[in-house]
């Protein structure tokens, strides 16, 4: 018999999943890390975009999945229910993957950020250098919060698109799969029972 969902389930099944999105964007993250270790362009480049097709579509397939689940373990479970169930997926998987990515960011050294940021400012005109000069200073004592901030906003707002949209396609789909489910040989019982019997 299905479950009849409730906020409170809701929440515990997205806490669930969300760990799952997390600890797989997790993953994906230190792998490109571990690969800019090799201080090869090639490996690196490489690893960044065949990393980063991995997480898309890994994470489209995986909200696919476990929004079917969520169909077939609970009874009457809404359009908006899944979207609301994919948007807290992505609130707290990115949060997992925020903290991560923040960690990663303060082990960092800081002459090598320094260096880094250095890079980005020689990139803009000479007329925009001062005034980022003094912004780049201030970033440096807060980069991990705001490496932190951003992350958890591009995953959420990510996340919630990518929720949206699955939670349309899988209510349809849903619908076309248990009217496919129907075997159209089957005959009607009332329409058996409406039958004349012979004399």
């Amino acid at each position: 018999m299905k479950e009849v969902v409730d906020n409170k389930t809701l929440w515990n099944e997205a806490a669930r999943v969300g760990i799952v999105f997390g600890l797989f964007s997790s993953v994906c993250l230190g792998l490109k890390e571990a690969a800019a270790l090799t201080n090869s362009t090639l490996l690196v480049t490489a690893a960044a975009i065949i990393l980063w097709a991995v997480e898309f579509f890994g994470c489209i397939l995986l909200m696919k999945k476990y929004m079917l689940d969520e169909l077939e373990k609970h009874e009457g479970m809404t359009q908006l229910q899944l979207y609301k169930f994919g948007r807290r997926v992505a609130l707290l998987s990115g949060f997992i993957l925020a903290v991560v990515n923040a960690v990663i960011v303060s082990l960092i050294p800081d002459e090598t950020l320094a260096e880094t940021l250095n890079e980005t400012m020689a990139a803009m005109p000479a007329s925009m250098q001062a005034d980022a000069e003094d912004t780049m200073a201030l970033m440096m004592d807060k980069f991990p919060l705001l490496t932190f901030l951003g992350q958890w906003f591009y995953c959420f707002l990510y996340g919630s698109i990518l929720s949206g949209i699955m939670s349309r396609y899988v209510s349809v789909y849903s619908v076309f799969k248990r009217s496919s489910d129907i075997d159209p040989n089957t005959p009607d019982d009332q329409s058996a029972d409406d039958e004349p019997e012979e004399q």
